[in-house]
């Protein structure tokens, strides 16, 4: 990795998609914690600061020391990381008289200056924070303004940083830039045009990050760093561990040996169509059917959490089991993508709710890990896919709970139940993939960003439902039952609820607006078709406040 930029992490929920859009700059980024700036790395280019949940003013607040990079290196800050560098340097940042929230329009903008280089006036953006700047550092000029606020982008003037001699290398003339919206969001409408300017301009990225840069780099990585090793790999059937497991394949073959557990609580007929789907791939697959022993021991428990710790640590002794048979091995792979490391880390410190997935290995196994996806966001774990001739239908799959079913099931898990889950939420996910829709404008923009495969036409595109939506599933609501009338007779059964989200990185999603049409065919099928189910609803609730999944 020849360049890189350093997103500084102050604990916004938006930094991870602020990496994404670096991403699709075609240049690496690294998401650090706000006092981890690696001070002794030649390859990074440029420095961004996030937002953050604290004020400046804040005892509590995130504080990084600017004399390591500002002046160094060119640097841009976002929100909080604004009115921290105009704070810090001597500005003034106060409690605005409201919130300063939601879509707001640059009245004057410098487009002169290189970070606005392309940008129409009036230009729409999204604003997010309390506090506000008052007033900018000595020697920094306003270079964008709201009817509300003032300061919405400010800059050095570059013979302030070039002869300020408390900075390294007296300041080099390397510029500084802060803005008080967020460029990330797609809600800032130039946002991409903004961070192309910083990252790409002034930056100098030579935008040379690809999926075929990574396929081509990391399998010769591989191949150096694994040489004749046996390595081990746990399958999911989701994107991320197929995608590792044929990239391995590409890089040692033979040599890999992938386990897929079946803890009986996977999508209708999972178990079977993924396995021929690996089978495919020219993988070698072990299935191993384990949904007895998952069953047992979730027999009678109630608690979600409870739940997903029992699957987590079945899922390991049976993987072990069956890990122990593959002698020489001394590698464990896993699909951890980058996404899962970040929140690992999270700096607030705080447990939405646990995962078996990432957080070590077990210490009897002895195995070194190996987790080639773990630079990827989930779009380009898709991208790579592609890049490796693996089917579509493997690469766009949605991403679904390691604990499966078992979070979608409210109350005890039993197989009767899973079986109405299944067959209803199988009804749903193909209603989905079958029903095509057209969209333009930004809508596409959104579909096609995502890595979804689609053509043009007309300034239209077509694809399904599922391809537009991020996430979709059913819950069963086992511990309700529903009254309705069935013929003429009275029923006693369970409601099921559909849900179906929109999102760029699952920190927050929204709920997906689905066509009246298409509601009412799935529902009306589901309670034809499902003994056990009398009642459908849809979840229109975001995230935040509520998750994704139920439990």
């Amino acid at each position: 990795m020849e360049q890189k930029i350093i997103i500084l992490d102050f604990g916004s929920q938006t930094t991870q998609l602020i990496g994404r859009r670096v991403r699709e700059l075609d240049t690496f980024c690294e998401i650090l914690p706000y006092n981890k700036f690696p001070n002794d790395d030649p390859s990074v280019i440029g420095v961004i600061l996030s937002g953050s949940p604290y004020s400046v003013h804040d005892p509590e607040a995130f504080k990084v020391d600017l004399s390591q990079f500002v002046g160094r290196l060119p640097v841009l800050g976002i929100c909080y990381g604004a009115q921290f560098i105009s704070h810090t340097l001597g500005g003034k940042v106060e409690k605005a008289d409201s919130r300063e929230y939601g879509r707001a329009h640059l009245s004057t903008v410098d487009t002169s200056n290189p970070l606005f280089k392309g940008f129409e006036q009036n230009s729409q953006v999204w604003m997010s924070h309390g506090d506000t700047i008052t007033a900018i550092p000595e020697g920094f000029e306003c270079i964008a303004s709201t009817n509300d606020v003032k300061f919405a982008a400010y800059t050095a003037k570059p013979e302030i940083l070039a002869g300020n001699q408390s900075l390294p290398h007296g300041g080099e003339g390397r510029g500084l830039w802060a803005v008080q919206f967020h460029p990330e969001v797609f809600h800032t409408l130039q946002g991409t045009q903004l961070l192309k300017n910083f990252v790409v301009d002034i930056c100098g990225s030579t935008q040379s990050w690809s999926a075929a840069s990574f396929v081509d780099t990391t399998v010769a990585e591989l191949k150096a760093e694994l040489g004749d090793d046996k390595v081990i790999l746990g399958l999911s059937g989701g994107v991320d561990s197929s995608v590792c497991a044929v990239l391995l394949n590409r890089a040692i073959g033979k040599n890999l040996t992938c386990i897929f557990v079946d803890h009986g609580m996977l999508r209708k007929n999972e178990f079977r169509d993924v396995m021929h789907d690996y089978e495919c791939l020219g993988l070698n697959v072990i299935g191993v059917d384990a949904s007895e022993k998952f069953f047992s021991d979730l027999s009678g428990v109630t608690d979600p959490e409870q739940k997903r710790k029992i699957i987590g640590r079945d899922f390991v002794e049976v993987f072990n089991a069956e890990a122990k048979k593959i002698l020489g091995a001394k590698w464990l792979a896993q699909g951890t993508i980058y996404p899962d490391r970040i929140e690992s880390l999270n700096i607030t410190g705080k447990v939405i709710k646990s995962h078996h997935n990432v957080g070590g290995l077990p210490k009897e196994m002895h195995l070194q890990l190996c987790e080639p996806l773990k630079w990827l966001f989930k779009d380009e774990v898709r991208r790579v896919g592609r890049q490796l001739g693996m089917p579509e239908h493997l690469i766009t799959r949605h991403p679904f709970p390691g604990p499966g079913l078992a979070v979608r099931i409210l109350g005890d898990i039993t197989p009767e139940k899973v079986r109405i889950l299944q067959d209803a939420d199988d009804i749903y996910i193909r209603g989905l993939r079958d029903y095509k829709v057209r969209l333009s404008g930004e809508d596409a923009r959104k579909v096609l960003a995502a890595g979804v495969p689609a053509e043009m036409t007309d300034g239209e595109i077509e694809v399904s439902l599922y391809d537009q939506i991020w996430q979709a599933g059913t819950v069963l609501l086992s511990t309700v039952r529903s009254v309705g009338v069935m013929g003429d007779e009275r029923t006693y059964e369970h409601p099921v609820a559909l849900r179906a989200v929109t999102s760029t990185d699952a920190m927050t999603a929204d709920w997906a607006h689905l066509p009246y049409d298409f509601m009412a065919k799935v529902s009306n099928e589901i309670i034809n078709k499902v003994k056990g189910v009398n009642r459908v609803c849809y979840d229109i609730s975001s995230k935040p406040p509520s998750t994704i999944e139920w439990e």
